[in-house]
C-alpha cells in the first residue's frame, strides 16, 4: 500500500479540494499519513493570492522532496496554475495538477508510476465544466465548508485569481445538496457554502436568485442546524436576498462582505465595482434585517496610488462601517495583473506601517463587538476542550462566529445556550465566557 501525503495552503475552497483528493487517494488503496511523515506521494495544494503564498507554496515542495528524495511530489491548485514551468524546474516537482483537474489525480499517479510524463496543463479560461470533487464524510461532523462554485470574471486590477482559476462555474443545486445531506446523515450540524466568488453562483447558467434558491434547498435538510455563508460582494445584498435569508432561521447572522478600500478613488483604480456610498447602503440592509449581525471584510493596505490622504479616507470610513473582524492583507504585485504594472507603487515600509494601523483599528472593533454580547444570551455550538488559567471550558462559536466558552465538561457538537458573562483570553485567543448555561 502506497503511502501519500497532503499540505494545504490558502483559502478554503484549496481545504475542500484536499479533503477531497484524500479521499480519492483513499479510495484507490492509498494510506493517508501526516505530511511530516515519509510517505510515497506528497501533494501540496498550493496558493498564489500573495508572493508570500507563492514563497510558502515553494517551500513546501522542497520540504516534501528533501523529506523522500524518492517519492512523487505533486503540485496543485493555484501556483501551480501559474508557475507550472517554473516549479518542474527549480522545486524538485515531479507532477503538476492545475485547477480543475483534481478529481484526476489517481488517474495521473497511474500514469506516471508507468512512466508516462505528462503535457502542458489545459487552458483553464476555456473551461466551462465544474469540477465534480465531493467529500463523501468530514472529520470533526460539526462544521463542514461544501465548494459549490469555482471561477471569477470580476477582473480586480490586482488580482490572479481570474487568471488561475478560469470563469465563474456553479457546482448543480441537486449535487450541492446531495452532500449535505451525506454530512448531515453523520451528525454534522454546521455547513459554510463556500466558493472562489460565491456570489456568482448560477450566473454561468443565467439563474435568478440561485444562490438563495441552493441555501433554500439546504435549509431543508434534516439535521443541518446551522448554515454560514463564505466571502460574499455587496452586489448580491437586495432586499430580496437580505429578506429571504431573514426567513431561514438556520442562517447565522453572521456576513463576509468583501471591501479592500474605503476611499472611492482606490476602489475604482482596484476595478472594484461599487462606491463606498453603496457599500453602505448595503450595510445599512443588513443591519436593518439582521440589527445584531456580525459583518466582517477584507482590506488592503497600501494599493498602488494609495496617498496618505485616501489611506485616512479608508481609515474614516472603517470606523464608520464598524466591522466585527477585519482581514488586512498588504497589497502584494502579482505579475500579469493591471495593478503590477500601475505608477506610484507604495513602498514596503508605508504598507507595513498602514497594516499596522489597521490591524490595531480591528482589534479594537472586534474586542467592541464582542463587548456587546456580555449580558446576553446566546448559544454556542461546542466543539473543544482548552484550558484558560488552569480552568477547563468546552469552546465553540456563536451564531456571529464569536468564539466562546463553556466552564462544564459537556460533549463536542452540543448546542447550549447561556448568558455572556465577560470576555477572558488564553493568551492567544478571546473568549466569550457563558454562564447559567443550559442544554
Amino acid at each position: 500500500m502506497r503511502k501519500a501525503a497532503f499540505h494545504t495552503l490558502g483559502c478554503k475552497v484549496n481545504a475542500y479540494e484536499t479533503d477531497a483528493m484524500e479521499q480519492l487517494l483513499s479510495c484507490h488503496g492509498y494510506e493517508i499519513v501526516p505530511f511530516e511523515e515519509k510517505a510515497d506521494v506528497y501533494v501540496v495544494n498550493t496558493c498564489s493570492v500573495t508572493n508570500i503564498a507563492d514563497r510558502k507554496s515553494r517551500q513546501m515542495l522542497h520540504r516534501a522532496k528533501k523529506r523522500n528524495p524518492d517519492a512523487v511530489v505533486v503540485a496543485a491548485g493555484c501556483y501551480a496554475q501559474a508557475a507550472s514551468e517554473q516549479l518542474l524546474a527549480d522545486a524538485g516537482v515531479d507532477l503538476i495538477i492545475g485547477n480543475n483537474e483534481k478529481k484526476e489525480l489517481p488517474y495521473f499517479l497511474e500514469q506516471y508510476w508507468n512512466g508516462q510524463r505528462r503535457g502542458a496543463l489545459p487552458e483553464i479560461a476555456k473551461e466551462r465544466e465544474y469540477e465534480s470533487l465531493h467529500l463523501a464524510s468530514v472529520s470533526s461532523h460539526i462544521r463542514a465548508y461544501v465548494k459549490v462554485q469555482d471561477g471569477c470574471n470580476q477582473f480586480c486590477s490586482y488580482c490572479v485569481i481570474p487568471y488561475v482559476r478560469g470563469r465563474v462555474r456553479s457546482r448543480s443545486l441537486q449535487e450541492a445538496e446531495a452532500e449535505v445531506r451525506r454530512l448531515a446523515a453523520q451528525g454534522t450540524k454546521e455547513i459554510v457554502l463556500t466558493g472562489i466568488h460565491l456570489s456568482s453562483y448560477g450566473m454561468d447558467r443565467k439563474e435568478e436568485g440561485a444562490l438563495l434558491s441552493l441555501i433554500q434547498q439546504i435549509h431543508a435538510v434534516e439535521g443541518v442546524e446551522r448554515i454560514r455563508l463564505g466571502s460574499l460582494e455587496p452586489r448580491i445584498i437586495t432586499e430580496e436576498f437580505v429578506r429571504g435569508l431573514l426567513a431561514l432561521p438556520k442562517v447565522c447572522p453572521h456576513f463576509h462582505l468583501s471591501l479592500q478600500s474605503g476611499c472611492d478613488e482606490t476602489l475604482k483604480r482596484m476595478n472594484r465595482h461599487y462606491t463606498t456610498a453603496e457599500y453602505r447602503e448595503k450595510v445599512d440592509l443588513l443591519r436593518t434585517v439582521f440589527p445584531d449581525a456580525a459583518i466582517t471584510t477584507d482590506v488592503i493596505a497600501g494599493f498602488p496610488g494609495e496617498t496618505e490622504e485616501e489611506f485616512l479616507a479608508t481609515c474614516a470610513f472603517l470606523d464608520q462601517i464598524r466591522f466585527y473582524e477585519m482581514h488586512i492583507f498588504k497589497y502584494s504585485r502579482r505579475k500579469g495583473t493591471k495593478a503590477d504594472r500601475m505608477e506610484d507603487q507604495v513602498a514596503e515600509t508605508e504598507k507595513t506601517r498602514r497594516s499596522k494601523v489597521l490591524q490595531e483599528m480591528e482589534q479594537r472593533m472586534s474586542q467592541t463587538f464582542r463587548e456587546t454580547l456580555v449580558g446576553r444570551e446566546v448559544t454556542v455550538l461546542l466543539e473543544e476542550k482548552i484550558s484558560i488559567d488552569g480552568v477547563s471550558y468546552m469552546v465553540g462559536h456563536t451564531p456571529e462566529y464569536v468564539k466562546a466558552a463553556v466552564p462544564l465538561d459537556v460533549p463536542a457538537n452540543t448546542f447550549f445556550t447561556g448568558v455572556g458573562e465577560q470576555i477572558r483570553s488564553d493568551g492567544r485567543e478571546q473568549y466569550l465566557v457563558l454562564s447559567g448555561v443550559r442544554e
